[in-house]
């Protein structure tokens, strides 16, 4: 496979302007497993980069990459990972951009040896290093922490715990990039700590000085979503009205040493980078801005100051912070049973009346035949105010779709689920069809902190990676849990 170019996936991206002496530019090129793959091409061929980072997890996706591992011990690691790599790196070798990654997910080591055998493949010569470390199943087996959720010992709090993994900061990040690593890639990092990680690198900030990395973590926060910042998950049609949706570039920052910042996007992309998109942004998924906890420090966001210097050009400065926390978050993972769903749809007149009958069908017959009860089943009307959970009154709706899911003991009774929802097709109300099922093993998610002591970041380069390649065992051994296909949820 050549080298893609942006222009051959229809981008009508232009080349940035470099960044002036002495500032850094760092990119964002993906918020999530599932985003687009094109607007990180634009900003590795166009943007004239110092840093591009992808990243891929969310809460669940890192416990879903577990579940992977456990029937692949070489799986468990994003698998976009190496398609990104593959799109981007030509770019990045030629331009010197380097890439800094959380999709090594439940299995950074063999994330590292997959994206160093496409690079061979590809005749790229980019040092490879992996940070390891926020496996911690066994240090909660052994300190069984308090689950946040329910105050109970961890590996006591029902379901059989598979996966712990901490949210390490941005010193394995640096410390890699010090040691020249042109990609690195991560496990579970705190989503901010990928941007602080180069910046900290790049100008050699202090790891003890709260304001630089306070202000570092803002930036990271305002581009860890891409698409977030120029428009996306932002825009309405009537009230925020963005153009270019189909074609929405992602963000860049331009750092000065000092820490101050600009917020930007490509010329000729989708979007837009605004005051009201930056400053959403920055408050979203965060409760207290004056205390927002990450491994780096507790960032304080509250006098931060937008201001737009220009088109799509938002400049972005006054965040700060104190000491990171002496424990760090740990997301448990717990499998749990079998969950199930089935949904068909119900259109025209009396669309509701028939989707109520159907769901009345369906829960005496799970409750009769298969001894499942109805208080672990869940019913929701689709297109009759179903995501307001009856708060909300709707006219009578010209469409229905009904839901009917739960979480069994088994396989066998999860199946039952949806096979009665789509036995309605003929055995239910008027006018069904669309029917559909699903059946997967039911993961559960927790979290609970652990001290810092317990955590060991490990970094291994390109060097101990080559040499593990042909060794039947990895670097570290492979943990006994399960996984899908690492995508995980959506955020």
């Amino acid at each position: 496979m050549g080298i893609v170019k942006a222009q051959e996936l229809g981008s009508e991206a232009r080349e940035a302007e470099h960044p002036a002496p002495g500032v850094v530019r760092i990119g964002s090129g993906a918020g999530f497993a599932g985003d687009r793959l094109d607007p990180a091409l634009e900003l590795a061929q166009f943007g004239h980069l110092d840093f591009l980072v992808f990243e891929l997890l969310g809460e669940r996706t890192v416990a879903n990459a577990q579940k992977a591992r456990l029937h692949d011990p070489l799986g468990g690691f994003d698998p976009t990972l190496v398609e990104r790599i593959r799109l981007t790196a030509p770019h990045c070798a030629a331009q010197g951009t380097r890439i800094v990654t959380n999709g090594g997910a439940a299995n950074p080591v063999a994330a590292g040896q997959a994206v160093l055998a496409t690079l061979e493949e590809m005749g790229i010569d980019m040092a490879v290093a992996v940070v390891t470390g926020d496996d911690v199943l066994e240090g909660v087996r052994a300190e069984n922490p308090l689950t946040w959720e329910d105050s109970l010992p961890a590996v006591d709090v029902g379901g059989r715990l598979t996966s712990a993994n901490a949210y390490l900061g941005a010193a394995g990040i640096r410390e890699a990039l010090d040691g020249g690593a042109q990609i690195v890639i991560t496990g579970r990092v705190a989503d901010p700590s990928l941007y602080v990680g180069p910046l900290s690198h790049a100008f050699g900030w202090a790891d003890d000085d709260p304001r630089l990395t306070g202000q570092a973590t803002a930036i990271g926060h305002l581009l860890e979503c891409g698409g977030q910042v120029t428009g996306g998950y932002f825009a309405d049609p009537e009230t925020k009205p963005i153009e270019g949706l189909d074609r929405l570039g992602f963000p860049f920052a331009d750092v000065a040493e000092d820490g101050h910042a600009v917020i930007g996007k490509l010329p000729g992309t989708g979007g837009a980078v605004t005051v009201r998109s930056c400053t959403e942004q920055l408050l979203y998924e965060v409760a207290d801005p004056s205390a927002y906890i990450t491994p780096d420090v507790v960032a304080d966001f509250s006098g931060i100051c937008f201001e737009e210097i220009g088109p799509d050009r938002i400049a972005v400065d006054g965040g700060g912070g104190t000491a990171g926390p002496a424990e760090l978050k740990v997301t448990l993972g717990y499998l749990d049973g079998w969950e199930a769903e089935g949904l068909i749809t119900y259109a025209g007149p009396r669309a509701l009346a028939r989707a109520q009958l159907a769901a009345d069908i369906v829960i005496r017959r799970l409750e009769r035949v298969h001894g499942i009860s109805g208080s672990v089943l869940s019913v929701e009307f689709i297109g009759a105010g179903a995501s307001f959970r009856g708060l909300s009154q709707t006219a009578e709706p010209i469409e229905v779709r009904l839901r009917v899911a739960g979480r069994v003991s088994s396989e066998e009774l999860a199946v039952a689920i949806g096979a009665e929802v789509e036995a309605l097709y003929t055995n239910g109300p008027a006018g069904g069809g669309g029917a559909r099922t699903m059946v997967r093993e039911s993961l559960g998610i927790k979290s609970c902190s652990l001290s810092r002591q317990v955590v060991d970041t490990v970094v291994i380069d390109s060097e101990a990676l080559q040499a593990y390649r042909s060794q039947d065992e990895g670097i570290n051994e492979p943990v006994k849990v399960d996984q899908t296909d690492g995508r995980g949820d959506l955020r």
